[in-house]
């Protein structure tokens, strides 16, 4: 097992907060054996709680705390005992984390944002010509309306809660790439690699900007974070190859300027892109889908806070006896880890939920020793 004192240094978990898209928050070396981390999707809250996601709800921070309220009785009530989305913690509200969704940096680089009242916003805008792609470059934020309506958010949530703690959605650097330029970016990688480059270099550079300049902000509230995180949902739409010789350098590039770091992989098969992800120096976070080769990811990252990302059709559809298969797997072959619940959609039973979180007990106490 990891010690404690490693994990101090740089792993970085799972991290789902009330209403928000999932993230990463520092590891503090406690961290059981197979820590739990289930989140709900909006429609979920939206459906038993009434609370409404649309654009109130990422601009209003007075709303926000009352709908954080909302959802802290709901879960307390139907979860007793259970430190689901932090309710337990005792830390003040976090009115951060989840703050206009996964759409931060495309909005930034100028796409608008399409609000729902049961869903995460989304940005929203014609693909980038090539002409436009070419021109794009990246915003300054210090004179961006966007970036410092952000920053006024969090001087009044200070002032509501007396922290400025959690996090934006940054996405990655391919995530954003394809918002921006829509299926044309992957071909952009064969006919047009400077072009493709450019956007990703420009990408790259806005995410560093911002992750930053919210950091030196949330400092100033004393709250002091150290890492950066990027996504790659989509990498699974380009070879390995393509990602070791057109994606990685730009994903060094975000992790060369952060003292933490660690990669959303999303719930596909990491297999490809484990030799890749294997080059990045004190990678603190790593997730993956169950039907990865889960022995080799731990070889692979021994240091790094591994995570397991459990569907939620998984949860809803598998029978218990399948249920408690999978988590004995990954007991066996992944942990110490903690297991994602994600995107927990009205359709799962709460018995459910209990299940998954008694059964990472059970195999904590059984293999964790």
């Amino acid at each position: 097992m990891e010690s404690t004192e490693r994990k101090k240094a740089h792993q970085l978990r799972y991290y789902i907060a009330l209403g928000a898209p999932p993230t990463r928050t520092p590891a503090d070396g406690s961290e059981d054996f197979m820590r739990p981390e289930p989140g709900f999707n909006p429609s979920w809250f939206h459906k038993y709680c009434e609370v409404d996601f649309s654009q109130r709800w990422h601009q209003d921070q007075d709303y926000r705390l009352e709908c954080h309220s909302v959802m802290t009785d709901e879960i307390r009530r139907r979860f007793p005992g259970r430190d689901i989305g932090g309710v337990n913690d005792g830390e003040p509200p976090d009115l951060i984390t989840g703050l206009y969704g996964t759409a931060p940096v495309p909005a930034l680089l100028g796409q608008q944002i399409r609000y729902f009242q049961d869903k995460w916003p989304a940005p929203h805008a014609e693909p980038l010509s090539d002409s436009q792609a070419d021109s794009l470059s990246p915003p300054d934020l210090e004179n961006n309306e966007f970036f410092q309506g952000i920053l006024h958010q969090i001087d009044r949530i200070e002032q509501l809660t007396g922290t400025a703690r959690g996090f934006l959605n940054w996405q990655g650097v391919l995530n954003t790439a394809f918002r921006l330029r829509g299926e044309r970016i992957f071909m952009d990688l064969f006919d047009a690699p400077q072009r493709a480059h450019h956007i990703f270099d420009c990408v790259a550079a806005t995410m560093i900007d911002g992750i930053k300049k919210l950091l030196e902000r949330q400092k100033k509230a004393g709250v002091e974070y150290t890492f950066a995180t990027i996504s790659n949902c989509v990498v699974n739409m380009i070879s390995a190859e393509h990602y070791a010789e057109h994606l990685l350098p730009f994903d060094l590039k975000v992790r060369a300027e952060f003292k933490d770091f660690g990669i959303h992989n999303c719930a596909w098969v990491v297999d490809p892109y484990m030799e890749a992800y294997a080059t990045v120096p004190g990678l603190g976070y790593i997730d993956m889908g169950l039907t990865s080769d889960l022995n080799r990811a731990r070889r692979l990252f021994p240091d790094t806070r591994r995570n397991i990302l459990y569907t939620s059709m998984d949860l809803a559809n598998k029978t218990e006896a399948q249920i408690r298969d999978d988590f004995a797997k990954i007991a066996r072959e992944l942990a110490p880890c903690d297991v994602g619940l994600p995107d927990i959609e009205i359709d799962v039973p709460d018995e459910r939920i209990l299940l998954a979180m008694d059964l990472c007990d059970e195999m904590s106490d059984k293999y964790g020793g």
